[in-house]
């Protein structure tokens, strides 16, 4: 197995969480797609431009310090998504709907529901679930997993 050491900057798993500063705090909202975009230009919804360029491979967390201007911090939030709420009824649909959806290289993540998963919504998510059976809802919700594109790791 390789060992990577001595590394620049941080992998993609790896948390890029900032405590931001003490004044006013401006909430910034991307998408999972738009969190792993990071070198763009930004407009905050107070109006302000934002000017990013992060190391490529950086994944911005919701949380992370963008920029602190005048006193005010940006950060990053979750932006509601178009997504898949899934309901499976039991430990042995979960693990066969978790299978399935990693079948087709996409995130599964644990909503705040106990009991309930997200995926990010389209055309073939919706014709697997409906094959296996499974129950599940569609809905716009902030999705924290990985754009349905990427999969790496």
């Amino acid at each position: 197995m390789t060992r990577l050491t001595g590394l620049g900057r941080p992998l993609l798993d790896t948390p890029t969480t900032v405590v931001p500063g003490a004044g006013p705090v401006v909430v910034v909202p991307m998408t999972a797609a738009d969190r792993r975009r990071v070198r763009r230009r930004v407009l905050a919804p107070d109006g302000a431009e934002l000017r990013l360029a992060r190391p490529t491979g950086t994944v911005l967390t919701p949380g992370t310090l963008l920029e602190e201007r005048a006193g005010v911090s940006y950060v990053v939030g979750a932006a509601p998504e178009d997504v898949a709420v899934i309901s499976p009824r039991g430990l042995p649909e979960a693990v066969a709907v978790a299978h399935a959806i990693g079948n087709l290289h996409r995130d599964l993540i644990p909503a705040a529901d106990d009991g309930v998963f997200l995926a990010l919504w389209d055309a073939p998510l919706e014709l697997l679930l409906t094959r296996l059976g499974t129950p599940f809802t569609r809905d716009t919700r902030p999705f924290l997993g990985r754009p349905a594109w990427e999969h790496e790791g």
